[in-house]
């Protein structure tokens, strides 16, 4: 029901379903008809001269408003549904059984069809099974009364008038149940409507939170964790991994504004999230200063070794060549060792997808051993790409829980000058 509704005391309770306000007041609409009917019936019958009886109709109103306002008062609609119905089947009988019979009280019993359907609108339709065969059953007694029992007609109308009042009392209930069942449609249209709106906005809530769920995670990972998998943990046999860290960052946090540090270093890993894409690699995350990504993650991995290391050339030529970071004097060292990695999800609230095993630890090691724009390798990288690219000669380094190990400089592509100029000494 829209918001300007006619009823506006039926919508007070915060916990009310757009149905069961549509039932509401659908069912108020048509106790409000059927009070006004009886009077204006009535009323008819006296202007004719008919002393009838005003019991019945005045009856009928003290307990249909008595319903309503016991209603009002305890939100209790089954019993008001009851009520409801009730009367709208059985007071009609009651009407022409007190005038004498169907012809003399010009059919009103019609009215008492009222009963199954609204139970249609309010109920639904296997609730209004037992209204309907009442209906039927008590159509059928009073035909059985008027065809034994009825004595013929002795009634002060003429038969013409009495046509009248049938011509009155099926407009009158076909107008009722057409407005009652139009209201029913349009309303029902309204929460349809009101609906689809919730539905595309929340499509719209479900597009941005997949959209941020794979900014967090691998689109294979995303989609496992859709798919409620469970614990997600991989070994790979072999990947790429690459820690690159910012230097002289640190020294410029107590320089900087924090908005100023925040946004220069956005600045630099926005451009790095362009070059993993570039790459077809996977971004793992940052810590503080520090960026890790890995190739050889996902299915189509291409030639993750060699698309690591090009990215870290442009790296080091980006923040070389930047002028708001060499007007820093900030630089770039990285660390990329290969091997094989266990990847995974970590954490029901806030996780995330990490990589762990003597690969990565190799990889950050050599970042730290770094100097600005050296880029260290392991010996399984370098082997992969002596041909193509050119590397200092080996210096060995005491690696923890490894031993004594070769690292290899990485100066830039065979037969092709290096923009860098600086020195990469371990």
């Amino acid at each position: 029901m829209g918001e300007q509704s006619i009823f506006p005391a039926v919508t007070d309770k915060a916990d009310v379903t757009q149905e069961e306000k549509l039932h509401s007041s659908l069912l108020i609409l048509a106790c409000a008809f059927m009070n006004f009917a009886v009077m204006f019936w009535l009323a008819i019958y006296w202007l004719m001269g008919q002393n009838y009886s005003s019991n019945v109709p005045l009856a009928y109103q003290a307990v249909s408003l008595s319903s309503l306002i016991y209603y009002l008062k305890t939100r209790n609609f089954v019993a008001f549904r009851f009520i409801q119905l009730s009367l709208f089947l059985f007071a009609p009988f009651v009407m022409q059984w007190s005038v004498g019979s169907s012809v003399t009280s010009s059919g009103v019993t019609l009215w008492a069809l009222l009963a199954p359907m609204g139970a249609v609108v309010v109920a639904g339709w296997r609730e209004s099974i037992p209204w309907f065969v009442a209906y039927v059953i008590m159509t059928a007694v009073s035909g059985f009364f008027d065809y034994f029992l009825g004595v013929g007609y002795t009634g002060g109308l003429e038969m013409k008038t009495i046509g009248v009042f049938f011509a009155l009392n099926f407009v009158a209930m076909s107008s009722i149940l057409y407005f009652l069942v139009r209201y029913f449609v349009l309303e029902t249209e309204k929460i349809k409507d009101r609906l689809d709106q919730q539905h595309a906005l929340l499509i719209e809530e479900q597009k941005k939170s997949e959209h941020l769920l794979l900014n967090v995670l691998p689109v294979n990972i995303a989609q496992r964790l859709k798919d409620n998998q469970g614990l997600i943990a991989d070994g790979h046999a072999d990947v790429t991994v690459m820690f690159a860290d910012i230097t002289n960052f640190t020294q410029l946090t107590e320089q900087m504004a924090p908005k100023q540090m925040v946004e220069m270093l956005n600045k630099i890993f926005s451009w790095f999230d362009l070059m993993t894409d570039k790459y077809d690699l996977e971004k793992i995350k940052t810590i503080g200063d520090a960026y890790m990504v890995v190739g050889g993650l996902t299915r189509n991995r291409g030639d993750y070794v060699k698309n690591i290391v090009d990215m870290a050339l442009e790296m080091r030529e980006f923040i070389s060549l930047h002028p708001d970071f060499s007007r820093n004097n900030m630089g770039i060292h990285m660390g990329i060792a290969t091997g094989p990695a266990v990847a995974g999800v970590i954490g029901s609230k806030r996780f995330i997808y990490d990589v762990w095993g003597d690969t990565v630890n190799i990889a950050s090691r050599l970042s730290d051993d770094g100097t600005k724009g050296a880029i260290l390798t392991d010996k399984t990288t370098y082997n992969r790409l002596r041909q193509q690219y050119t590397f200092d000669p080996p210096i060995m380094v005491q690696m923890k829980g490894k031993g004594e190990m070769p690292i290899y400089s990485l100066k830039g592509k065979v037969n092709v000058p290096s923009p860098h100029e600086e020195s990469s000494q371990v």
